[in-house]
Order: C-alpha cells, then sequence, then structure tokens
C-alpha cells in the first residue's frame, strides 16, 4: 500500500503564507539566488494580484512542505499537482530541479498573465457530468477541468462563461461560480503560451524520477524525461483529469493521499475519486496526524 502526496493549483493563496514555511529561512534563501529577487516579497497582497507570483509561492509552499514531511520520515511513492502543483511534484518526485523549476514557473505565471490581461478566466460548474456539459459550450468556452464526476470548471471570455453558466443552471446544476483566476487555463486558448514555454524546457535537464509523477493532464503516471517536459510545458492548455488520475492512483495501491498546504480542496476531490483508502489535508490534520495515518498504512492496519 503506498502513499500519494498532492500539490494544489490556484487558488488557496494567501497573503503571508510564505512567512512560517518549514526551514522557511532557508528554503527563501534558496529561491531567491535562483530568482535573483526577494522571494519573501512574493506573497504580499499586492504581489499576490499577479499570476506569477501566486504559482512562484504555490510551489515553494509545496516543496518546502514536502521536503518537511520527508525530514520527518514519511515514506511516500507517488506525487500528483493540479496544473501549477504538477511542478513542485514533479521537484518532490526527483525529475526537476528546484531551481530550474522556480525560473520555469516564473515564465509560465508570465506568460499565462500576458497573454490574457482582463476578460478572461475560469467558472466551476457543480452538479452536471462532462457528458451533459459538454453540448451547452458555446464559442469562447472550454472543458477545463475534470475535478470530480460532478464538478467541472470551463474556460473562456466573461460573456461566453456567463451564457454557458445560464445554460448550465437551466439544465440542472446546483451551482455555478466564477473562480478567482483570471487566465483562461487548461485550454486551447494558451496553446501558443505553453509553446513558448515548451522551448523554454528545452535548455532544462529532465531526468527519470526516484518517485512515481502521476500526470493530471492524462491520468498517467510518467517516467520518460521528454514526455514529463512534455506535460508540464502544455499542462496550461490541456484540460486538468484530476479525477481520473486519482482513480489511476488508487489502483496503482494507494491508501493515503496527503494534500500539501495551502487549501484543502484536492482532498475532497480525492476522497470522491477513491474506492478505498483515505485522503488528507496537511493544512487541516497537522504533520503529527499525516504522520500517524502514514505508520498505521505501512504497518498494515
Amino acid at each position: 500500500m503506498k502513499i500519494l502526496l498532492t500539490f494544489p493549483g490556484q487558488g488557496p493563496q494567501q497573503p503571508g503564507m510564505l512567512q512560517n514555511l518549514p526551514q522557511g529561512e532557508a528554503i527563501l534563501k534558496e529561491a531567491s539566488e535562483a530568482l535573483n529577487e526577494d522571494a519573501s516579497a512574493l506573497d504580499s497582497a499586492e504581489a499576490l494580484r499577479h499570476t506569477r507570483a501566486v504559482q512562484l509561492c504555490l510551489l515553494i509552499a509545496g516543496v518546502a512542505h514536502a521536503r518537511e514531511l520527508e525530514r520527518q520520515g514519511l515514506a511516500f511513492a507517488m506525487t500528483s499537482g493540479l496544473s501549477i502543483g504538477a511542478y513542485p511534484a514533479a521537484v518532490v518526485a526527483g525529475a526537476l530541479a528546484f531551481d530550474d523549476a522556480l525560473r520555469l514557473v516564473a515564465l509560465r505565471g508570465q506568460l499565462m498573465e500576458q497573454a490574457y490581461p482582463a476578460g478572461y478566466g475560469l467558472t466551476a460548474i457543480i452538479g452536471l457530468t462532462q457528458s451533459e456539459l459538454e453540448p451547452l459550450l458555446g464559442e469562447e468556452s472550454w472543458l477545463a477541468n475534470i475535478n470530480a464526476e460532478r464538478q467541472l470548471v470551463i474556460a473562456g471570455s466573461e460573456a461566453a462563461m456567463q451564457a454557458t453558466a445560464e445554460r448550465a443552471k437551466a439544465a440542472g446544476a446546483q451551482k455555478t461560480h466564477r473562480l478567482a483566476v483570471s487566465v483562461p487555463s487548461h485550454c486551447a486558448l494558451l496553446a501558443e503560451p505553453a509553446a513558448k514555454l515548451a522551448e523554454a524546457f528545452k535548455a532544462v535537464t529532465i531526468v527519470r524520477p526516484r518517485r512515481a509523477w502521476l500526470s493530471s493532464s492524462s491520468g498517467r503516471v510518467l517516467w520518460q524525461p521528454a514526455q514529463i517536459a512534455d506535460d508540464l510545458a502544455y499542462n496550461m492548455s490541456r484540460t486538468v483529469r484530476w479525477h481520473e488520475a486519482m482513480i489511476a492512483a488508487n489502483e496503482r495501491d494507494v491508501r493515503l493521499a496527503i494534500e500539501v498546504p495551502p487549501g484543502a480542496v484536492l482532498t475532497g476531490l480525492t476522497r470522491q475519486a477513491f474506492s478505498e483508502g483515505e485522503a488528507l489535508s496537511l493544512e487541516q490534520g497537522g504533520y503529527e496526524l499525516a504522520l500517524t495515518l502514514a505508520k498505521r498504512l505501512q504497518a498494515g492496519g
């Protein structure tokens, strides 16, 4: 039986999130040197208005918490992340160096924000299945995330998303919610920025990971460096298939999924996908509970 670490995408970030990280001084120094800027300033309220800062904060926080879990003796076999969360997952799996990840994520956030500075974004649609929602998509709206069987996200222009949301409500959706994301992620609109990021990956060395790295775009475990690089570069323009990925993890004998801070959204989604096993948010349960559950699992009980 195996343990999976999961890393969130944009949404749960908050001002001050880098100020009390485990081994915080060391990791912020490491990040500052790689970025050639003061990484401790990335989590100010003003900085977090920008996609670049948000994504860098999630990367730094994810790696810091995973390192602390490992330092305390947690033995995990697999990592996976939603959208930007795929980058700390790749670092922790051993496929991508942290300093390279920092520079790539800085570029990723910049490219995404510059491509669509206003008028676009993401909207959650709750209560419809994929087959029920897809016929309702109009021009300039796309299916972006399959987070759970009836928890989907669309991307596109404000007008197109609003029109699709209204059709979804008429078709029986329980709730629609405009997300606090200003970029139309995980759809064809970001194909060009993704191609530019793929060029930057050519200057970076990706290696075969030490732990299984589960793609949330394909729902598959990837081991080959070229496949991992392609997935990381293009995941901004590909549909997130979190539900499918978590089913795949459960089928691969994962029985405990631990979500690193910030947030607990992935934990709820993972529970919906698992047919057996447990999911835990480190932010809600803490290190002690995570380690206790891990020891119990590894002892066979």
